[in-house]
């Protein structure tokens, strides 16, 4: 009865982990960043460091996406690019190409922080915080 007790608790334990957030793709892009897709954003107002992204429309939903912050790290992708990071990240833009390459597109900045290889696209765990 303990073992069935302990199985039952690394099942929900293990299941809590692995269920962290959505599952897609980013890939980075560069300047120009302005204007942006989002009302309110300038030189001033982009957030520190360089931690700020484009959405896709999957994840734009029709201008709401604007502002919301996504936690998020790098699980996968060609050449083992991966660094061990979490990073949250801004969304102050749509993806300007339809379809989109990438769940979300990355600033440099922010693209560099979670991948070794620039100019790649990468398989992310995110979730909106």
């Amino acid at each position: 009865m303990k073992l069935v007790a302990l199985m039952l608790t690394w099942f929900f334990v293990t299941s809590l982990i692995l269920v962290n957030g959505d599952v897609g793709t980013a890939t980075s892009y560069g300047p120009p960043y302005l204007p942006t897709t989002c009302p309110g954003y300038s030189k001033d107002d982009l957030p520190e460091g360089g931690l700020f992204a484009a959405a896709s429309s999957g994840i734009w939903d029709n201008g709401a996406a604007c502002g919301r912050r996504y936690k998020l790290r790098c699980l996968s992708g060609l050449k083992r690019p991966c660094k061990d990071a979490s990073i949250v990240v801004e969304v102050v833009d749509l993806c300007k190409t339809n379809p989109c390459s990438a769940t979300l597109l990355l600033s440099n900045e922010a693209f560099d922080l979670v991948s070794k290889t620039s100019s790649t696209k990468i398989n992310i765990e995110y979730s909106q915080i």
